[in-house]
């Protein structure tokens, strides 16, 4: 499934937030180029993950941040209505995992939250993120810090826990409106990548395990 057509599926839908753009002729904003003419070309997502030749590590991860943001933000938009205090009053996957916040400012603590609340304090953490020149700077004569693929792996972990809430709370709702190949592909696309450069830990990963040896398969999609 093209990217494309994910895209499309959603865009009449909400976004949780607004989404975020790369500056045109910037060398993330290329690679991105690069990234959706991969996707949209039906090549095996495993593939198209793969690091392009010549180009810096730092940059791909740094897109696909961006990238999975905005799409993970679509996808918990179409459910958000049903994501309530009453329909969800903790962050969770089942009964084995309750996700608490923390972000070393408001909630210096680990917190539990609505699941709702939560994301909504994600989202608004990683686009402070996002919007840091001196975590993602937006130009090459900028460098990235030297912790950059670290930090981006906390990210990453978090919107997995987004997936994770979606799958297990969530996945009729995402049955009703048609949508759960265009959430599988993301998925896979998500998993592919995270797992190609060891950026999200097994133990994060494990809530959603037996779903994807199931679907992340070699292969095309």
């Amino acid at each position: 499934m093209a990217l494309n057509s994910f895209l499309d599926f959603f865009q009449k839908g909400k976004t949780f937030r607004p989404k975020k753009k790369f500056a045109h002729g910037t060398i993330r904003y290329s690679l991105h180029k690069q990234a959706c003419a991969s996707l949209n070309s039906g090549i095996n997502l495993r593939v198209a993950v793969r690091l392009p030749p010549g180009e810096d590590l730092n940059d791909w991860i740094a897109v696909h941040v961006v990238d999975f943001f905005n799409r993970i933000n679509l996808i918990y938009g179409t459910i958000s209505d049903y994501c309530t205090e009453q329909t969800c009053p903790t962050m969770s996957g089942g009964p084995r995992f309750e996700y608490l916040w923390a972000d070393g400012e408001k909630y210096k603590k680990p917190t539990p939250l609505p699941a709702r609340e939560y994301v909504s304090n994600l989202m608004d953490w990683i686009e402070a993120q996002i919007n840091n020149q001196a975590l993602f700077p937006c130009t090459s004569d900028l460098p990235f810090p030297k912790n950059f693929p670290n930090h981006c792996s906390k990210i990453l972990a978090r919107l997995h826990r987004v997936f994770v809430h979606v799958y297990i709370h969530h996945f009729q709702n995402i049955v009703t409106i048609a949508a759960e190949a265009h959430v599988n592909t993301c998925y896979k696309h998500f998993y592919y990548f995270v797992t190609e450069f060891d950026l999200v830990s097994q133990k994060e990963l494990e809530p959603l395990a037996e779903m994807a040896s199931k679907i992340c398969k070699d292969g095309p999609i």
